[in-house]
């Protein structure tokens, strides 16, 4: 152990390790650059599927409701129905869930049911063969059948934490780049586009900074295109990224088209509160930066700090003992 880390310790091995650390996040960066191109790409045709999806549906029912919704005919699907795990599983706000985590239709219903279902019984049986066969000696039996139920409850409730991640991620990433979207939209309508149009022209442009604020803008002109009402479609937008800034910019694009008052005014004043909104953020951030820095500091910079002061000190007492 001591040969090894006196290797480590020698300034050439230093350095080779600092260049190939360096090297790895500097082929991450350019990874991630073409891995965000290419994703965005994916994207583009999820949303122009979606729009064909929306176009054929609008014309198969035309004497109907608006039921836009992808067949689902999988094994989760076949499943989920004959377990009849809708009714038993029921969570009427899962279908909002999904949309506001990026996953629409039937489909990602079914599959979420279906891993609801089955996730406590694999986290509890996973959980049962390490406390059980791999290390049997290494807890008392209560603890033991603590940890197998703990497992079962966690493995129900895991699903619905991993989608309110994902949701979490995709507002935090719409939002960031949702004022610099309403100021292009601003300018695009003030330059004599539609709504379409701009909103079409905002997607393209803003992909490189959001590609899920991308998305929804292009989800949003399909939409506006395809659905009977044009309020299902920003209502559906402020339903999916459920945040109160962009829901404010829905009413007021709702109203707009509705009384017929000019659409630039009301995006001008809703762009400047988005822009105070972001900034406000970026300021309770900042102002939590002490608070969240003090256990770092205590743990890391005052035994350094300790240790230059006083370090010193006690090698001159070593020497006067000596």
């Amino acid at each position: 152990m001591t040969e090894f880390a006196a290797l480590i310790m020698e300034p050439g091995n230093l350095i080779a390790i600092g260049v190939a650390v360096l090297v790895f996040f500097t082929c991450m960066t350019i990874g991630k650059s073409l891995i965000t191109g290419q994703e965005l790409d994916k994207r583009m045709k999820a949303v122009a599927h979606r729009r064909d999806e929306l176009r054929r549906q609008s014309r198969l029912s035309i004497n109907k409701d608006s039921g836009l919704r992808q067949r689902d005919e999988g094994l989760y699907k076949q499943i989920v129905e004959r377990l009849n795990l809708k009714t038993l599983l029921e969570d009427p706000k899962v279908v909002d869930s999904l949309a506001m985590a990026g996953f629409r239709g039937p489909r990602p219903v079914s599959t979420f049911y279906f891993f609801r279902f089955v996730m406590p019984f694999v986290l509890a049986a996973a959980a049962a063969l390490y406390v059980l066969v791999i290390n049997p000696g290494a807890l008392q039996p209560n603890i033991k059948l603590l940890v197998v139920v703990g497992a079962l409850v966690a493995g129900y409730y895991a699903p619905n934490i991993y989608i309110q991640n994902l949701a979490s991620k995709r507002r935090d990433s719409i939002v960031a780049a949702f004022p610099d979207a309403l100021d292009l939209l601003l300018i695009s309508v003030e330059a004599g586009m539609s709504v379409e149009s701009a909103l079409q022209k905002v997607s393209q442009e803003i992909g490189s900074s959001s590609i899920e604020l991308a998305e929804e803008l292009s989800l949003l002109v399909a939409e506006l295109s395809y659905l009977p009402e044009r309020r299902m479609a920003y209502e559906g937008l402020s339903r999916r990224t459920n945040h109160p800034g962009i829901k404010s910019v829905c009413t007021a694009m709702i109203q707009a088209e509705k009384f017929g008052t000019p659409l630039g005014s009301a995006l001008r004043v809703m762009a400047k509160e988005n822009r105070e909104m972001r900034m406000s953020a970026a300021e309770k951030k900042a102002a939590a930066l002490p608070a969240q820095l003090t256990v770092p500091m205590i743990v890391f910079f005052l035994p350094v700090l300790f240790l230059v002061i006083l370090g010193p000190v006690a090698l001159k007492i070593m020497d006067m003992k000596k």
